[in-house]
């Protein structure tokens, strides 16, 4: 029995892991703004080769005003404000927290599947999000003054990894809404050659979305500098383009085609793994200790999420 799409799938949480690292490294040397704007503009740059390579175009065509529209605010909601939110989480409590906050997005996702595209929200659906924030809880509470139960991390760093979620989760959602209206859209006869390439164009102009609203932000908050000291630090460099390859291009890519070699639940589940890969490379990068709490929050948590899509 063949295995490849399960591997596949493994192998897209290591990347996932390797991402999530090199954002904390890459934010904590030039900041948020100046990596987010760097790290969508290498996006646009890959995902624009590829699609040039598909179709022979480097701008998306037949899309229409509804999808544009729509892609452009997931690329607003998602990889805008969800990715600062993210990253704001990795500065505030590390990627390891950061990322574990971050697998809540399905629960987003599923509210936003009920309330824009009319899916049923069903008990299955409640169990995995009861079973995935039990291991959020069991992970981020602890003891504090007095003895009694608290958050053993700022609460902002919280938040900030509830946004993260937010993003990701609705951001998904809009897109598919997007890209529904992308496909019907596309004339019946062009269809079977512009149908592979729709979710890399969809793609394309969600970083296109991102990439103008960090540009902005730099550009209105006078930090031009910052990013011209950027471009001066190799080390920076090189770990944006880590965090480039290992998320957008190669792990989205390589997640594409694991779901075309196994079940879809179970590419997921194995994709999700993150929380618990992250935690080797901390301890040996930055000697965070490896509870068994943690431990046992991040298992239950993978447990939750797998939920949402095996039952």
């Amino acid at each position: 029995m063949s295995y490849l799409g399960e591997i596949l799938s493994l192998l897209v949480a290591v990347f996932y892991t390797t991402t999530a690292l090199a954002c904390e490294v890459a934010t904590k040397r030039a900041g948020i703004k100046v990596f987010s704007f760097w790290r969508m503009a290498l996006a646009l740059v890959f995902l624009a080769l590829i699609v040039f390579c598909m179709t022979g175009q480097l701008f998306p065509s037949h899309v229409g005003t509804e999808g544009w529209l729509w892609l452009l605010a997931s690329g607003i909601i998602g990889l805008f404000l969800g990715d600062w939110c993210l990253f704001k989480a990795y500065l505030t409590i590390g990627s390891r927290y950061g990322l574990l906050l971050f697998t809540l997005n399905p629960v987003f996702a599923v509210f936003s599947g009920w309330l824009l595209l009319h899916q049923r929200l069903d008990g299955s659906s409640l169990l995995a999000m009861s079973v995935t924030l039990s291991g959020i809880f069991i992970s981020i509470l602890g003891k504090g003054d007095g003895h009694k139960l608290g958050f053993q991390l700022p609460v902002k760093g919280i938040f900030y990894g509830l946004g993260a979620a937010a993003g990701q989760g609705i951001g998904y959602v809009v897109s598919v809404v997007g890209m529904n209206h992308y496909h019907a859209h596309v004339p019946t006869a062009a269809l079977p050659e512009l149908e592979a390439s729709i979710p890399l164009n969809a793609n394309l102009i969600r970083c296109f979305a991102a990439f103008a609203c960090f540009g902005l932000w730099l550009l209105f908050s006078k930090e031009k500098e910052a990013v011209r000291r950027s471009l001066e630090d190799v080390k920076f460099l090189l770990v944006a383009v880590i965090a480039v390859l290992t998320g957008p291009i190669v792990g989205v890519t390589l997640s594409l085609v694991a779901a075309n070699y196994c079940d879809a639940g179970i590419a997921s589940t194995l994709m999700s793994t993150t929380p618990i890969l992250i935690l080797v490379p901390t301890y040996y990068l930055y000697r965070q200790k490896i509870t068994p709490k943690m431990l046992l929050g991040a298992l239950i948590t993978v447990v939750g999420v797998s939920l949402f899509f095996l039952l």
